[in-house]
């Protein structure tokens, strides 16, 4: 009975190990499609990928917070780093792979994390928070 148990669990360990992969790949993969344009080269003050000093103050915003304000357009940034079919998952995962890579430890969010990044731009939306 314990091996057949094995083999059920068996691919389900292997498909959540591929998903947290592509998951990380597909950050790295939108950052490169999207956001180095900006944050390759520091356009219009963007933090330059792997800035520590510069990243540092927005990594210290918060996970929610910073993936919120950036998704719905900040200082220079236009909403969705210039994409509009960017979903928040796809957004946010660019934004870890980002904030890892310039000094922050962030996971891809859950889907708590994901309801408080659409309550932050809910907020921002209705014009109740300026960054």
């Amino acid at each position: 009975m314990r091996l057949k148990s094995f083999i059920f669990i068996l691919p389900c360990l292997f498909g959540a190990t591929f998903l947290q992969i592509a998951n990380a790949q597909s950050g790295e993969s939108t950052y490169k499609q999207v956001c180095a344009n900006c944050h390759g080269t520091g356009v219009l003050n963007a933090p330059k990928f792997g800035d520590k000093a510069k990243w540092a103050p927005l990594i210290a915003e918060g996970q929610a917070t910073l993936t919120a304000h950036a998704y719905f357009g900040v200082r220079g940034m236009p909403p969705k780093g210039g994409n509009p079919n960017l979903s928040i998952q796809g957004f946010a995962d660019a934004l870890v792979y980002m904030v890892n890579n310039s000094g922050g430890n962030w996971k891809s969010p859950d889907a708590k994390t994901i309801a408080a990044i659409n309550k932050e731009v809910e907020a921002r939306k209705a014009g109740t928070k300026k960054h």
